[in-house]
């Protein structure tokens, strides 16, 4: 049996169906939550196949209500009565009209932590826009600071970034921010989390900057975003990729020296040459398997690491040491799968899941 979580003896009322409010609870649940997923009646389906898809199971369990008849309503509502915390992703106001709004759950649980996730809040002009990830993404700056299409567009992420991060990390952090608060007031309250304002988070060092400069930002014109040869992606003689993060002086003249580009240890930030370092850089990794560059570099302090394709992440030697991708899913539909945690190592008395338990 696991060790109780920090959050053992919390429990989470989850509305939510996919997006940011999962990804939130799931993140609850790791940390030892209870969530009850309520979910519309529907024959004959125990759960929604999507939902799994958030490594469900681990924490979670399933009902059913219909919220729109009056005993739905009451049902929740009991069930609100002795919970610690409700999570809804529903268009605002839609709470509200269904009689299980805050200020409803309020009068029957004066201490509920009340989050309601969406993508641009619950009110202003684009509060009741439809959106997927993409769209916050797009409007919270994230896009237009991403790599060029062929066509000249920016690229689209490959992973939902602004569900998992700028929502569900941003609407996990609130809630166990209001429950600490809760323990010190006894009060509960309604949080407001908008996905959008997440992602302006994540922009934060290009948002800062350009508000304390007025420098106008774009893809390949900083650090960070591919101006210099030294955070860049190379390409291996197997045809696989190396992610290089040297950025620091001392760890860009150990990568230069290690490449024979010793040449170049100089000019890390040099603008007239970057294309000529490139190329030597691209010419040296085309040597040798990425495999093989990464045994040689990243032990030597270079600030090197694998481009990993999925199928590669998941058998990955150092995750697997760690125990980070865990078997055990209970969900019926992928029984027997493994899923990444979502808390970090821990030590003490509820060491959970670092000896094995979880």
């Amino acid at each position: 049996m696991p060790s109780p979580g920090a959050l053992d003896g919390i429990t989470v009322l989850d509305l939510s169906t996919v997006g940011p409010g999962p990804r939130c609870t799931r993140i609850l649940a790791d940390y030892g939550a209870k969530v009850i997923k309520i979910g519309a009646p529907k024959a004959g389906v125990q759960i929604e196949p999507a939902q799994w898809a958030y490594g469900g199971g681990r924490g979670w369990t399933h009902t059913r209500i219909d919220l729109k008849s009056p005993d739905g309503k009451a049902q929740f509502l009991a069930l609100a009565k002795g919970a610690d915390v409700v999570v809804e992703s529903y268009r605002p106001g839609v709470v509200d009209r269904l009689g299980i709004g805050f200020d409803a759950v309020r009068a029957v649980n004066p201490a509920i932590v009340y989050c309601s996730t969406s993508g641009y809040g619950q009110n202003g002009p684009a509060a009741k826009w439809a959106g997927h990830d993409v769209n916050y993404l797009a409007m919270g700056g994230y896009l237009a600071m991403s790599g060029r299409r062929a066509d000249g567009g920016p690229a689209l992420p490959g992973a939902t970034i602004a569900d998992a991060a700028a929502g569900g990390m941003h609407a996990a952090l609130a809630i166990l921010a209001a429950l600490l608060r809760r323990a010190k007031t006894g009060a509960g309250e309604r949080l407001d989390v908008s996905v959008a304002e997440g992602v302006l988070s994540l922009m934060s060092l290009a948002i800062d900057e350009h508000l304390a400069t007025g420098v106008e930002k774009a893809p390949g014109r900083d650090l960070l975003t591919g101006r210099y040869a030294c955070y860049d992606v190379y390409r291996a003689r197997d045809g696989k990729w190396i992610a290089v993060g040297a950025i620091e002086p001392h760890f860009w003249a150990n990568l230069c020296k290690a490449l024979g580009c010793e040449q170049w240890a100089a000019h890390q930030t040099d603008d007239a040459v970057q294309e000529q370092v490139r190329a030597d850089l691209r010419a040296a990794f085309a040597t040798r398997d990425r495999d093989d560059w990464v045994a040689a570099l990243a032990p030597a302090d270079t600030c090197v690491a694998p481009v990993y394709e999925i199928a590669e992440v998941v058998h990955d030697a150092h995750f697997a040491a760690r125990g980070v991708i865990e078997n055990g899913l209970v969900a019926p539909v992928l029984a027997g799968q493994r899923f990444p945690r979502s808390e970090p190592k821990a030590s003490g008395e509820n060491q959970n899941w670092n000896e094995g338990t979880r």
